[in-house]
Order: structure tokens, then sequence, then C-alpha cells
């Protein structure tokens, strides 16, 4: 079973596209979005990146960072993010490391699936979705519960 609502992320510190590492104590008290997809330019991988992008600034403006997260390399990545112009990074998740050590379960078991999680300033998991067809419902939802995080002072 997977992380869920309540658990605490784990730490972790990976590199994106562009060779930086992200590590998750750096986020200063801010709350993360932080999308697992199956792979670089697919379909519904695309409209998820493409939705997040589009509501960048109101997810910053809720007080969050946005993260995704797939087992493409550097390079895919790269590609990715500049055909798309997405303006937030992609971390590369060398062997699915990250993927489970938060439990995100394979899809028709072999594609990887496709989990959005919101985690507050303090790194607690305060909701997870997860629907490996419906990519921009991740935004949506993502949303929705920071939405409820900034009304409760959370």
């Amino acid at each position: 079973m997977g992380l869920s609502t309540g658990d605490r992320m784990p730490s972790f510190a990976l590199r994106d596209a562009d060779g930086v590492e992200r590590r998750s104590d750096d986020l200063a008290g801010k709350s993360l979005v932080l999308f697992f997809y199956p792979k670089d330019e697919t379909p519904g991988c695309t409209a998820e990146a493409c939705a997040f992008r589009d509501a960048y600034g109101d997810l910053q403006a809720l007080g969050a960072e946005v993260w995704g997260v797939s087992g493409d390399d550097a390079a895919s990545h790269r590609r990715f993010r500049d055909r798309h112009s997405l303006p937030y990074p992609l971390l590369v998740d060398e062997g699915n490391r990250l993927r489970k050590a938060f439990g995100v379960p394979n899809a028709l078991l072999l594609l990887p699936g496709r989990v959005t999680y919101v985690i507050d300033g303090q790194g607690v998991i305060r909701h997870r979705f997860d629907d490996l067809l419906n990519g921009p419902a991740h935004l949506r939802e993502a949303k929705a519960a920071l939405q409820a995080l900034a009304g409760s002072g959370g």
C-alpha cells in the first residue's frame, strides 16, 4: 500500500532535467504538488503537464511548488519541457526509486501509474489522487486541495 493522506513524505533529492538537485528539504515550508506520470510525450501525460503549466501561477499563488516525476532521462525531460513550455521542474527518477518510496502502483500491470500528491509545508500528505486515464483531473484535485489548505490556515 502506498503513502496516503496523513502520511509524512519521505525525504528525497533528485536531479531535474538540467541536472539541478531538487531536495524535499529545500521547500522551506511551501506546499508541494508532486505528480508522478508514466512517460514524457504521451497524450495523457502531455495533457496533464500542460494543465499544470496553464495553472502554474494559480498554484504558486496558493503557496505551492509543482514538481513532475517520471522515470524518463534528463534529455527526454528537457525535450518535453521545452516543447510544451513547462515552467516547473521535471525530476529524473532513475530506477523509479521515488515512485517506489511513495508506493505509486503500476497500472495495467506494466505501465507506471499516475498519482498526484499535495503535501503541506510540514511535509504531510494532505491529498492523494490516483487516476491513470484522466490526466487533467489531477490539476482540479490538486487545486481544490490547496484551496482547502489555504482556507484552513494550513
